[in-house]
């Protein structure tokens, strides 16, 4: 062992204490507010603190990132301790309120998080897409230089398991991935047993189907020396063709079970018992605990060995809860050392009581020691979380005299920036899962071409066929273009999201998606919002409104998916100016880095910015003419304006959200005979009038008695016997929270079931949602004269 290797053993042993002291005194020390268990993973960080040593304090560059298995976050977090970047007030708060999160955060936790993990598989896959930006970035005129670095993925074995990790593999293979390595901590354990035999093999062959380098670390260096002793093959041959569950009931038995059990299936070989012989139970025990995954000296070796930027995939063999009492045990993962365990396991560890929080605890030669951190490359040049100015966003007018829909109008509003020579245009990034011609891109991707590392022929454009996809994939291309996998579109757009802080370079990413298959991607989107990352998604088309394609194509719910998603403005305006003032605004709001103070006109957080949804749709209305007033384009922005003032004595006000507005506007023409004063509000993000209004609320509960918010200023003046209607393409409890800002009585229209094949107008009746079916809710549910419904067209 080198001396390189010696103090990589010393940082293993101390990460392996600070991961599992941090867990202890959160579970039995620190005092409990409830009867709920803290946990902490003991066994599963256990399994990864070799890798984890032999990568960050050897194998690990600066420009490198990692995605760490959810359940070694305290490894992580003990590393990071070990280097001076968290603190002793977290770590003893580990699970706690303002303590070291559960699993790695860039948004809740202080030290020095790539990507955020939790969710699992997610962490594993964003390593891909990012690798995939970095090129994108690198192909540049303005990101050349930058250093490439790996994207690496910490691995549980069990994370194999999920379906977005295949879908990972197969896009990277599409788009030339390279740059990547994915570390399974093969321990051949999961939450509920042991994982099944022989999944390695097939493990490899995926990954070698989709041309990854595939490195088997099987045996520790103990081991490996063992083999070269006379009768070392045999035991090899034991130890290749041992079931995972034997291994890991032998492990936790110990040393003399494990003896025992070796001369019962060996027998009496001469040279194999000799071997045995020479070793005490604690040592035998060692030696067959010594797998690839649990050696730091093999790991770190093994890191070295790769010279190249092929993806690799590391499938390194360790024992669950190496190194503790519960080594082994089935029911490990979510079990934890008992107190006498602990007291037992801190004397082996060498960690005297009273100096479990000291860094280098139980560390004879503290000198030697420092002097190698000092020197680890990973951590040399301090916090490695990149930042970029922001893009200059130009006005973006749009408007039209004839009928259009959002979707067409989007469209042209990203082919009118693709003809100019803005910085915003040069750093959007488009990409979309197999729907670009039909989700409004098509212009874009034309005149800006497709991304590839290198160039792609189109044998249509060749020879000459004619086609309106025109498309070219160049280094300069900037779209990404995607398989029908709405995981990876959400990935990606969290990877692109996240450039700024990642590689230094900031790229606005819009993703365009059919509206219903958002909820196919919500458990990346979320991940994506989760970490902070920005980007526009563009949910089209949406609702009913596309009518032909019938119930499965037609979404109902993600209005208040929109609503709901933290990190996330949703908006679904109606009409060409409205989308073009929300666009602009969002540009800038994606690029926000701010404090979090609220507007006190509107009581949002929008100066810490966030990412956007953008709900459209292909159905075509007539649009209101040119607008200029400041009203309208602030309301737009701040979910909602007046289309139509109600007067001092109004009865009735019509709210409503998107593609619906036509029908709206009629049903208020029809009732306007019947009901005095009629108001149409024009709701662009129920979303942003939602957060608004609740954080007014929260601010006069704590004693500011002005705070009012946006929607409560635009309701304000109406008589307490007005009736509230609200309409939208999409779930009704989008808008019936309406009639609580001001205590109004509301009925609220929408589609509550699955829809089905037929004409915008059969649909919309079907659903009680056009201009007839609005006004006769009217006229049998509230009060005033008598409505001529003869007057519907």
């Amino acid at each position: 062992m080198t001396a390189s290797h010696t103090h990589l053993k010393t940082v293993e042993q101390l990460l392996l204490w600070h991961s599992h002291w941090m867990i202890h005194h959160a579970n039995h020390i620190r005092p409990k507010v409830d009867g709920i268990k803290i946990g902490g993973h003991q066994a599963s960080s256990a399994s990864m603190v070799s890798i984890m040593t032999a990568l960050y304090f050897s194998a690990l560059r600066p420009e490198d990132r990692v995605a760490v298995k959810p359940h070694a976050s305290p490894v992580f977090h003990a590393a990071q301790y070990l280097m001076g970047n968290q603190t002793r007030e977290k770590m003893e708060n580990f699970r706690g309120l303002g303590g070291v999160q559960s699993y790695p955060s860039r948004t809740k936790d202080i030290d020095d998080v790539d990507f955020s993990t939790g969710s699992v598989g997610l962490g594993v896959a964003i390593t891909s897409f990012a690798s995939i930006i970095q090129d994108y970035i690198a192909a540049k005129d303005w990101g050349k230089g930058s250093p490439m670095g790996r994207m690496v993925a910490l691995v549980g074995d069990a994370e194999l398991d999920e379906g977005n990790i295949y879908e990972a593999l197969q896009e990277g293979w599409k788009n030339d991935l390279r740059n990547t390595w994915w570390i399974i901590d093969y321990n051949r354990q999961s939450l509920d047993g042991i994982v099944r035999e022989g999944l390695f093999e097939r493990i490899e062959k995926i990954f070698d189907a989709f041309g990854w380098d595939v490195v088997r670390v099987k045996h520790g260096a103990l081991q490996r020396a063992a083999f070269e002793e006379p009768g070392g093959d045999k035991l090899r041959e034991w130890i290749d063709a041992c079931p995972n569950q034997e291994y890991s009931a032998l492990t936790f038995m110990g040393g003399s079970v494990w003896r025992k059990r070796l001369m019962d299936d060996l027998g009496d070989q001469g040279d194999v018992t000799a071997l045995i012989d020479r070793r005490s139970d604690d040592e035998l025990a060692a030696l067959m605990e010594n797998l690839g995954g649990n050696c730091v000296e093999t790991m770190a070796d093994t890191f070295d060995a790769i010279d190249h930027d092929r993806p690799t995939c590391f499938l390194a063999y360790t024992v669950k809860g190496w190194g503790t009492p519960i080594a082994g045990h089935k029911d490990n993962h979510g079990g934890l050392m008992n107190k006498t365990q602990f007291a037992e396991w801190q004397k082996h560890m060498g960690v005297a009581e009273g100096q479990e929080w000291e860094r280098f605890a139980g560390v004879e030669d503290v000198a030697h020691l420092e002097s190698f951190l000092k020197a680890v490359p990973f951590f040399a040049e301090g916090p490695r979380r990149f930042s970029d100015g922001k893009v200059s966003v130009p006005s973006v007018e749009f408007s039209s005299d004839r009928e259009i829909s959002t979707q067409s109008a989007f469209g042209k509003i990203l082919d009118g920036l693709s003809k100019g020579d803005s910085e915003l245009a040069a750093r959007i990034v488009t990409t979309s899962p197999d729907v670009t011609g039909t989700t409004g891109l098509a212009s874009w991707v034309n005149r800006r071409k497709l991304f590839a590392r290198s160039e792609q022929a189109d044998a249509f454009i060749e020879h000459r066929i004619p086609s309106t996809a025109k498309w070219a994939f160049t280094p300069e291309g900037q779209h990404i273009e995607l398989g029908i996998a709405e995981m990876n579109l959400f990935l990606l757009l969290g990877a692109a999201g996240l450039s700024h802080s990642l590689f230094g370079k900031r790229l606005l990413p819009i993703g365009t998606v059919y509206d219903p298959f958002v909820h196919r991607g919500l458990d990346a989107m979320n991940y994506a919002c989760y970490q902070d990352a920005r980007f526009m998604i563009v949910g089209t088309p949406s609702g009913v409104t596309l009518a032909p394609e019938g119930g499965a194509h037609q979404s109902i719910g993600t209005p208040l998916t929109g609503m709901s998603q933290d990190g996330l403005a949703a908006f679904e305006p109606a009409f060409a100016d409205e989308l073009a003032v929300i666009m602009e605004w969002a540009f800038d709001y994606m690029q926000r880095d701010g404090e979090g103070d609220p507007d006190e006109r509107t009581w949002l957080r929008d100066e810490t910015g966030g990412s956007v949804y953008l709900r459209l749709t292909t159905n075509p209305i007539e649009q209101p003419g040119k607008r200029h007033d400041d009203a309208f384009r602030q309301g737009a922005i701040d979910g909602a304006y007046w289309l139509r003032k109600p007067g001092p004595n109004c009865e009735v006000v019509i709210a409503y959200q998107g593609a619906v507005a036509s029908e709206a506007i009629k049903a208020a023409g029809i009732i306007g005979e019947g009901r005095r004063d009629v108001g149409v509000l024009a709701v662009t993000s129920a979303d942003r009038l939602n957060a608004g209004w609740t954080a007014a609320q929260r601010a006069r509960s704590r004693g500011n008695v002005l705070a009012r918010s946006h929607i409560e200023t635009l309701m304000g003046e109406l008589p307490s016997h007005c009736k509230i209607v609200t309409a939208i393409d999409g779930h009704p409890a989008t808008l019936a929270w309406l009639g609580g800002v001001a205590g109004h009585q509301t009925i609220s229209l929408g589609v509550e079931h699955f829809g089905q094949t037929g004409t915008i107008g059969d649909l919309y009746k079907h659903h009680g949602i056009d201009a007839g079916s609005i006004a006769e809710k009217i006229q049998g549910l509230t009060d005033g004269k008598h409505i001529r419904m003869h007057a519907v067209s």
